[in-house]
């Protein structure tokens, strides 16, 4: 059976009575010539109010500029414009946001020939709201937690939820300090507001500690640890409970309000609150929107709090690890400024050796942190070991390169080739005026003479510590003049500039200061012109020279013949006597007979004797041809000797021995202006056995 034909008025009807889109015909002036009054926004406007009016005049309040647009587009092109998304006020209820879809078609010229235009409105208010919802979440995830500090996170947080999805927000902290809170959390606890949106709201309470108000919803949602919604008038409790306190909220028109506790690990860190005085309130939706944000800024924050804990924590171990004050030394004035700003494994050393010299040191281990911090020390401890041990420097960094590799312990190192850290090391004599460089992985020390001019200084570029193995390390010996300026640090204050060539040229111009200067005054002034990064540390450590009086240093050679013994002593006491230091002739010749004695009877000839006379202290130096170290023995009451070193050691502040590739020197020191009853004690035992070893 053939259909009947189609009645168009009933179609026209039944779309534009009971369709629940929103349909509308418009004329070139843009004025409603039809409409269906059931669609969203018209639906209880009288139609008189709505027939042969534009948008403009019965929804005014519903984005006309955008609308006109869309109309003149559609007119002009022709063309259809399909789901234009449109945001205004309802015409039929002002108090309601809305969201429309509308779609504008061309419609033929009729036979008056007057073009006019169909609009189908949709209403998708309420999918807009959830893809709006999303969309803030994914902003607070892509937004927030790029740092590690805590105000700059709160402030992240704030910032993407104001004006998207709230009027103002805020964050405020419990004021408790690295001390963790579990709920409920007791009233009275003070909180402190970390960060607010938008600029200048509630800028006098930020940064301030405050009791926690209550009985409020704040007090409540930190003893519960729950999210809430909470509606704000003037007749609420918890405001007539405390109206001054609460009447910012009032004058600023807010009448919504989510307050969600701030939870990272069971413990409570805070409050996120959430404020609206926009026509539509927060709804439940909104509530687990606030939840998920709160949740996600909590472990950035309680990240930033662990963070900032670890860093204190490594900041205070790595002062802590770093040297005390700097001794006073003949062989150099020195200078320092350390800038432990990233938390890191920078250090730096100033240790005296024997024979007057010293050595300046300055080390960087890879990382950051307590392990960064702690591997630090255990290296700096270590090289000073070795160092007191009178290593030669490529020895000494060979063994500390064995101690690196054993503190990584087989596990990756997070330096490059799996290594620990860099090192660099200069050993400065006074005496000869000679000073050894060896470096491991690190920048070579500047070098300027007197008059501030560079001077050249080819250090190989030794593999960084940690491989171990027993690898060769190759020093470098410079001689230089008194005044002369030896500069250490470590790559942090070179990190401003990105050509590190370029850097070291510049510090090396600031360092360019003519000897007789304040020391510390450049150093501080080398840093502050290199402006080291934050984040970074930084240490730079000054050294100007000095070279010992040749009348403070005396030195013979000897064949190594028994007969010597009386000689050296009598060399040595005539050395004393213009010296003025008689009063030290008996306990330095007692001395210098123990140390003459072994090198003839162990070592081999010649026997070389050094007197050194450096401020407070004599410097007493026997060198042989042997490489065999001495040691004490304990010899039995019956033994005629065996006794010599314990009476070095009675005698002496220090004493050591120092190995080189072709001798080895042992060596006493004694401090000047020392009691002489000291010496007596020691009298009856040492006149005996004087010349045995």
């Amino acid at each position: 059976m053939a259909a009947g034909p189609v009645d168009d008025a009933a179609v026209l009807d039944a779309l534009f009575g009971k369709q629940a889109q929103g349909l509308f015909v418009l004329d070139s002036q843009r004025n409603v010539v039809r409409y269906n009054p059931a669609g969203p926004g018209v639906r209880g406007l009288p139609p008189a109010s709505v027939l042969g009016h534009s948008t403009e005049e019965f929804a005014p309040d519903f984005a006309p500029d955008e609308i006109r647009a869309l109309v003149d587009e559609a007119f002009a092109t022709g063309e259809p414009l399909r789901r234009r998304l449109v945001r205004g006020r309802s015409p039929s209820h002002p108090d309601r946001l809305l969201a429309l879809e509308i779609s504008l078609f061309p419609l033929r010229a009729p036979d008056d020939g007057v073009p006019r235009l169909m609009a189908v409105v949709e209403d998708v208010t309420e999918r807009q709201a959830a893809t709006d919802r999303l969309a803030v979440l994914s902003s607070v995830h892509a937004a927030v937690g790029s740092t590690l500090d805590e105000e700059a996170t709160a402030g992240q947080l704030v910032r993407v939820l104001v004006p998207a999805f709230a009027d103002a927000a805020c964050v405020d902290l419990l004021d408790t300090g690295p001390a963790r809170q579990v709920p409920p959390v007791p009233a009275g606890t003070p909180l402190c507001r970390l960060a607010a949106a938008p600029d200048g709201f509630d800028t006098a309470g930020r940064g301030a500690s405050r009791p926690l108000p209550g009985p409020s919803p704040f007090s409540q949602a930190l003893k519960d640890a729950r999210a809430r919604l909470v509606t704000v008038s003037d007749d609420a409790p918890w405001i007539a409970a405390d109206p001054e306190g609460f009447a910012p909220l009032l004058r600023a028109d807010v009448h919504s309000m989510i307050v969600a506790p701030l939870i990272s690990r069971e413990a409570v860190l805070g409050l996120l609150i959430l404020l609206r005085h926009r026509a539509d309130p927060f709804e439940e939706a909104d509530l687990d929107v606030a939840r998920q944000a709160a949740s996600t800024a909590s472990a950035h924050l309680d990240n930033c709090r662990s963070y900032q804990h670890e860093h204190s924590v490594a900041t205070a171990l790595q002062r802590r690890l770093q040297p005390g004050t700097i001794p006073r030394l003949s062989a150099a004035d020195t200078a320092h400024v350390y800038l432990p700003d990233g938390a890191g494994g920078d250090w730096f050393d100033v240790i005296g050796l024997s024979g007057a010299r010293v050595a300046l040191i300055v080390g960087e281990v890879y990382g950051h942190g307590i392990e960064a911090a702690a591997t630090m020390g255990q290296l700096r401890i270590a090289l000073r070991t070795l160092a007191l041990q009178d290593l030669e420097t490529d020895e000494l960094m060979t063994r500390l390169d064995e101690v690196a590799a054993l503190l990584a312990g087989g596990t990756p190192a997070p330096g490059p080739g799996g290594h620990v850290a860099t090192c660099a090391m200069a050993v400065y004599s006074p005496v000869s005026g000679c000073c050894t460089v060896v470096r491991a992985g690190h920048p070579a020390p500047a070098l300027l003479d007197p008059d501030g001019e560079p001077l050249p200084l080819e250090v190989e570029e030794n593999p960084p510590l940690g491989a171990g193995g027993g690898r060769a390390f190759t020093p470098t010996t410079v001689q230089l003049a008194p005044g002369s300026l030896i500069g250490l640090y470590t790559n942090g204050l070179l990190a401003a500039d990105r050509d590190p060539a370029a850097a070291r040229h510049r510090l090396e111009h600031i360092l360019a200061a003519p000897a007789g200067g304040n020391l510390q005054e450049l150093c501080r002034t080398a840093v502050d012109r290199m402006a080291p990064p934050p984040r970074d540390d930084a240490v730079l450590l000054l050294a100007r020279t000095r070279l010992l009086p040749r009348e403070d240093v005396a030195d013979w050679t000897l064949p190594a013949d028994p007969s010597v013994v009386a000689t050296a002593r009598r060399l040595a006491g005539r050395q004393l006597a213009a010296w003025d230091l008689d009063d030290t002739s008996f306990s330095t010749e007692l001395v210098i007979s123990e140390l003459v004695t072994n090198a003839i009877r162990h070592g081999e000839g010649p026997i070389r004797l050094r007197l050194i006379r450096d401020e407070d202290r004599l410097l007493t130096e026997v060198t042989d041809a042997s490489s065999a170290s001495p040691h004490p023995r304990h010899a039995r009451d019956t033994d005629e000797g065996g006794r010599g070193l314990f009476l070095v050691t009675r005698l002496s502040s220090r004493w050591g021995v120092r190995h080189s590739r072709r001798d080895k020197t042992i060596w006493s020191e004694q401090g000047l202006g020392q009691d002489p009853a000291e010496d007596a004690a020691v009298t009856d035992t040492s006149d005996t056995n004087a010349g045995q070893p």
